[in-house]
Formats: C-alpha cells, structure tokens, sequence
C-alpha cells in the first residue's frame, strides 16, 4: 500500500516580520526596567548628579555589570541620555519620576509593580475562573479591605498625579463654561476638579467618595488653594439613596469601568434624579470602540479589570449611550480625546 503526502506550503508575505509579536512578548522587559529604576530611586539621585555606570555602582554598592546595563536600558527606553561619559535624566524623566517632581507617576509605577503585575501574571486564572486575582472576593469585602496602608497611599498618590493630566485634556475637550456647579462622583483625590475649577473660574465643584477618600482630596484642595470653590461630601454612591443636589453637572470619570452593566445601569439614574431640568452628565473613561476591536489601552484595561474587580470591564459609547438613554437623558454626544486615563467622553442632558 503506497500513501502520499501533500506538504502544505504557507506563502509568508515579505511585508509581515515577527517583530510585533516580538515587541510584544518582551513587553514586560521594559516595565520592569522602569519599575527597578523606580524601586531604587535612581531617577531622584539622577535629577541632582548625573553618574557614570562605575559612580553609580559605588552609589548603590553594587557591581559596575548591573549598574552599566540599567542605565543602558534606561536610555533605551528614553528614560536617561548621556553626556560626558555621565548618565542623566531626560525632561521625560525629570518631569515625572524624580520623587521632587511636582507630578511624581512614580507611585503609579510602583502601584503596578508591587499589586499588579503578580495579579496579572495569573491572568489564565482570572480568565478560567472569572474572579480577580489581586484579592480574594471569597474572603473580603473588597480589594481595599486588609489592604496595605502604605500601598494604598502609594495608590492614590498615583492616580493623582494620572488624573491631573486626563482632567486637562478633559477640559479642553469638553467645555464645561456654561456650569456653575460640578459634582463629581467618586471624584477621589479631587484631581479632576482642581484642574477644572482652574480652567474655569466660575465652575465650582463637590468630591462626593468615600470617607477616607474626601479626607485625601480635602488636603490635595488645600493645597491647590482652592477650598473656597471645591467641597467634598462623603458618602457612598451605591448605598446612598441619592447623590447630592444642587448641581448642574455630574462627572463621572474613570469609575465606571470598575462595575459590572447592573450596577452601573443604576448610576445613571440617580444622576437624573439629581440633576436640574437642562443639566448633563459625563462619563469619561478608556472607551472601548463600539465593535470591540480596541483601541489596546481600552482594551487592555479591561483585562485589568478581570484582574481586579468581581464585574468591572470597559464599556462602550453605545453601551454608556444606551444607559442614558433609558433613563431620558437626551442629544447623548461622544467627545474623543487622548489622555493617560481616558480616550473620550459620553455626555447627556437631563430633558428641559
């Protein structure tokens, strides 16, 4: 008996290389590289003394191997540029990772390094078991209970300094000149309505989280020596009955994504509810395009939220539309922007 084989040839199109797979699959090369910078505060000894690889090594009592090789990375990753044989920071790098920064994202950095990535690095199992891998939801109430207290500031020092940027871009975006009172729900360290209040003199606005969370914005408002037009109002806005009135305007901004559809199909309501006949709401966050095909950071966000939360994921301008909608907030628009903590806005006004 004779058998014959048919060898299957795959034409390889000339124009198609494995270089993004590469780019991706070594993805975690330079967050890590970042994130042992970070840990050894090497940006903040950077942004006073520039070092040779030998100076650094003496500095941090290591090997001139490892010292060599890390700033090497850092200044591949544009992170670090050299002159003189003396490695130094970029303005990239003195903006935002030097801990005298007024922006410091080195807590971001760190926040991912230290509760994230090992979340992430079981990613199969969130995805098998549909439960989040940074907690136990079998066992507490909610990622923030028994968290780590340093960790925790280390967190929201992190999405301040995030949110400042995106409440720029937010602001330019959208214009927020024709209200006189923002309410921002889970506003969280007040970020977004610092930076509004500062793009719009007239606008004056409410933080309404949490308890210990307007404790943080209370400082970050004092600081920016805006009390006299930011309030903050702790509560919670799941159990409460209703969100407080008196506001022409509700953000809600990088907080949706965190809940499943259910929950947050009933924030939207109480967003009616609250608001005067002609008032809008905003919902800015990482959205999702309508086919579910991207953009990566939407995307890739929302994998984060299988690793974080019981139902959040990132929504849709049809999904958010939607829910407006239902609850006949009416003209419901989507503004696109580009920002570190979000991509656009979905915006609806409450029936005159």
């Amino acid at each position: 008996m004779s058998t014959s084989s048919v060898e299957a040839t795959v034409k390889i199109q000339p124009e198609i290389t494995p270089i993004p797979l590469m780019q991706l699959a070594t993805a975690f090369w330079g967050f890590k590289t970042l994130a042992t910078a970070v840990d050894m505060d090497l940006f903040t000894h950077l942004s006073s003394s520039p070092m040779s690889a030998s100076e650094l090594a003496r500095w941090f009592n290591i090997e001139e191997r490892p010292a060599e090789m890390l700033l090497t990375g850092c200044a591949g990753l544009g992170l670090l540029e050299k002159q003189d044989g003396r490695y130094r920071n970029t303005p990239l790098a003195d903006t935002f990772l030097a801990r005298s920064a007024r922006y410091y994202f080195g807590g971001f950095v760190t926040m991912l390094n230290r509760r994230l990535y090992s979340g992430w690095d079981r990613l199969p199992d969130a995805v098998r078991t549909n439960k989040p891998t940074t907690w136990d939801p079998d066992k507490q109430k909610s990622l923030f209970e028994g968290a780590d207290p340093a960790m925790m500031g280390t967190f929201w020092q992190a999405m301040h300094s995030l949110s400042i940027f995106t409440a720029r871009a937010l602001g330019e975006a959208v214009d927020f000149g024709g209200f006189r009172d923002l309410l921002d729900v889970g506003g969280g360290s007040g970020a977004f309505d610092i930076e509004l209040c500062r793009r719009y003199p007239n606008l004056s606005a409410m933080v309404y989280d949490l308890p210990f969370v307007t404790e943080i914005a209370a400082g970050k408002i004092v600081e920016a020596g805006l009390s006299g037009r930011i309030a903050t109002k702790p509560g919670d806005f799941f159990t409460d009955a209703q969100f407080p009135a008196g506001h022409d305007v509700i953000l809600l901004s990088m907080i949706m994504h965190d809940w499943s559809e259910a929950d947050d199909q009933a924030i939207p309501r109480k967003c009616y509810e609250a608001l005067p006949k002609g008032g809008a709401v905003v919902i800015s966050e990482l959205l999702v395009n309508d086919d579910k095909t991207g953009p990566a950071p939407a995307a890739l966000m929302s994998l984060n939220m299988l690793v974080e939360t019981v139902g959040g994921r990132n929504y849709t301008p049809a999904e958010y539309s939607a829910w407006l909608n239902e609850v006949d907030f009416r003209d419901v628009r989507v503004v696109w922007f580009e920002a570190a903590g979000a991509n656009g806005a979905v915006i609806g006004y409450k029936r005159k």
